[in-house]
């Protein structure tokens, strides 16, 4: 199956967006997909705002997307746009570090009027970055996800089964088995 690099570009340890994308990792193993996490905010802060493309962290980010075959985007949106954490790892890779992959683009945010964001914010990026195929991508509300005292993960129903739907997407266009699989939820 195909490898995938899952990139969290939340700056909170304590990020919804993190927890649904690691949720959204589950799911695509289940399908067959070899999934690495890499949460942004783990890389040294000198090293991304300093652009210091020979950084080791930096180079390991680098090799990360030269090796997957898709790669899922998951951001907070901030004043209607992708976090600048994201914005800083995505400047130091080389311009068409997308090439010839499939990208998944997903979003959280406390309102609606920021459900553009990935159409308008996120997509031109990762297009001029080379993305062969970016598939469509989901925003969800915070309020949509809930992380329990035993720390698992509860997505509000109808946002679960919309995001199962654009996960199976994306594990479709990379070869995933997807029929067996409830809802994520």
């Amino acid at each position: 199956m195909a490898r995938i690099l899952s990139v969290s570009g939340s700056p909170s340890a304590t990020s919804r967006t993190a927890r649904l994308l690691r949720h959204l990792d589950e799911r695509l193993r289940d399908q067959g997909h070899e999934v690495t996490p890499l949460d942004v905010r783990t890389l040294p802060a000198e090293a991304l705002l300093g652009a210091d493309f020979r950084h080791p962290a930096v180079v390991e980010a680098t090799a990360l997307f030269e090796e997957a075959d898709g790669v899922v985007i998951g951001t907070p949106v901030y004043k209607a746009a992708y976090s600048g954490l994201l914005k800083t790892l995505l400047d130091l890779l080389p311009q068409f570090a997308l090439a010839g992959k499939t990208v998944l683009p997903l979003a959280t945010g406390g309102s609606t009027a920021h459900v553009l964001a990935i159409d308008y914010a996120l997509r031109p990026v990762l297009s001029s970055m080379g993305a062969s195929h970016i598939v469509p991508g989901w925003f969800t509300l915070d309020k949509d996800i809930a992380t329990g005292e035993n720390g698992t993960l509860a997505v509000a129903p109808g946002t679960a089964e919309a995001l199962g739907h654009v996960t199976d997407t994306f594990s479709r266009a990379l070869g995933g088995r997807t029929a067996v699989l409830a809802p994520t939820g």
